[in-house]
């Protein structure tokens, strides 16, 4: 027996955590190693300026949310308020975006199993990686939640453990045999901007994709209990929480590491621990960004079946992917979505060289940005069907609108620009672009551009 619509079953601590485990991931664990080549100590401008611009986007979102927590979000408010078409392209390039994310996951399990077992092959740990997180998402949502909730907690608790230790380090040399490290790190190799400013605003393109997920909240507002409430609640404390972690991680960093030192390849966290001759620390470190790994494309696969079930929903995928198992669940998109994964551990195979983690990540990056683009875009036309005088009466406006949008907006256009000057983020720019083109084919050439607006509205509590 089937279940007719998704159930709510998400708790107010599942859905913050889930958007939690979503962005800490490879972004920060892995990914912060290139931008800290690229701009040096300065790289924590970016990760500060860019949370700012995070923070407006959620905003936007959590006003938006409030009213409409429907599943599907962003993707929903593309198709109703600016376009089918950009609802279309929203759904997709999220999609996208996320198995791109997850094939780089599951290279990252990989990469962290060869700390303690040097010689298994990478894609033996990345397919049961994947084993591990499909048989998660084709459980009840219920499940799905405790168990990114644990995983999710496990990376959390661990980086908080990290800015005290570090704190120590740092402060009275704790475990350096009681030499304080200092500051000195941060302007002693080149200074804080040793590739100037043009290396800082390089680096800012590859920044902003690090804070890829942080919309996740709004793909659960469709299995949220008390959706409103607990929306809210998740967007006010994430963008701070992120903030937190993102820039006080990467400070500690740079402060314990010469940053000139780190490594392309690797986790800097696992490296600054072993610098300091913490060993065990180190493989305590290399486990929980193994969980990192495993919690952001447990993550990804859940928002890829959802994308799928509200396109299907919107009458723009096959009706194969609205059906839910008996638990609720759409089992369809998560089995598409598991074979596309498949296909990175099909990498793996080919490739066992730790480069394709960036090779592949970088893909992600201007798909990730489209949801952005469409948040800031489609709020005006929100305001005006929902008229003035419920806005006035919004208990969770974003602010300053509408100049936060055009600044968001402008920002956005900012990166992509950089992007495509940039010779390390071009490719994935281009890939980017390439796929919007091969949807937008088969959005005209199947006749989806034929097909009448539908409109599901939120019920209530």
């Amino acid at each position: 027996m089937e279940s007719e619509q998704l159930g709510r079953h998400l708790k107010p601590r599942h859905v913050e955590m889930i958007a939690l485990g979503g962005t800490i991931g490879v972004g920060l664990f892995m990914g912060s190693a290139s931008t800290i080549q690229t701009a040096g100590p300065s790289v924590l401008l970016c990760y500060a300026f860019t949370g700012v611009v995070m923070f407006l986007i959620m905003r936007i979102m959590g006003e938006m949310l409030y009213l409409e927590p429907v599943p599907g979000s962003f993707a929903a408010y593309g198709y109703r308020y600016i376009s089918p078409y950009v609802g279309f392209i929203t759904a997709w390039c999220y999609w996208f975006m996320w198995i791109s994310v997850g094939m780089a996951e599951v290279t990252a399990v990989g990469i962290y199993m060869s700390y303690w077992f040097p010689e298994l092959p990478h894609w033996i740990s990345a397919l049961v990686g994947m084993a591990i997180i499909v048989m998660a998402n084709l459980a009840s949502v219920k499940y799905y939640g405790e168990f990114e909730f644990w995983f999710a907690l496990i990376k959390v608790s661990t980086i908080v453990f990290m800015l005290v230790v570090g704190a120590g380090l740092i402060l009275f040399g704790f475990g350096n045999g009681g030499v304080a490290i200092g500051f000195s790190n941060l302007w002693a190799h080149g200074g804080f901007f040793p590739h100037g400013i043009s290396g800082m605003l390089a680096a800012m393109c590859v920044v902003a994709a690090a804070f890829q997920g942080v919309e996740l909240v709004g793909i659960t507002a469709g299995e949220a209990q008390n959706p409103r409430h607990t929306l809210v609640k998740a967007v006010k404390s994430i963008v701070w929480r992120i903030l937190i972690f993102y820039v006080g991680a990467i400070f500690v960093i740079l402060c314990i590491y010469p940053w000139n030192e780190l490594s392309f390849v690797g986790s800097p966290f696992v490296q600054t621990f072993s610098r300091v001759g913490i060993a065990s620390a180190a493989g305590l470190i290399n486990f929980v960004v193994l969980t990192a790994a495993l919690s952001g494309c447990n993550s990804g696969i859940y928002s890829c079946g959802r994308m799928l079930y509200t396109l299907a929903k919107n009458g723009q995928a096959p009706k194969m992917f609205t059906k839910l198992s008996k638990s609720g669940v759409p089992r369809n998109g998560i089995y598409v979505s598991m074979c596309s994964l498949g296909f990175g551990v099909f990498l793996n195979y080919l490739m066992p060289n730790s480069e394709l983690f960036l090779y592949i990540y970088s893909a992600s990056v201007f798909p990730a940005m489209v949801s952005w683009f469409v948040l800031a875009g489609a709020q005006k036309k929100f305001r005006e069907r929902w008229g003035a005088e419920i806005i006035a009466k919004h208990p969770f406006k974003s602010p300053w609108y509408p100049y936060s949008n055009y600044f968001c907006l402008l920002f956005l256009v900012l990166v992509t620009i950089g992007m495509w000057w940039n010779e390390d983020t071009r490719l994935s720019l281009i890939i980017g672009w390439a796929f919007i083109a091969i949807i937008t084919v088969a959005y005209y050439a199947a006749g989806i551009y034929k097909r009448p607006i539908v409109h599901e509205e939120y019920k209530g509590e």
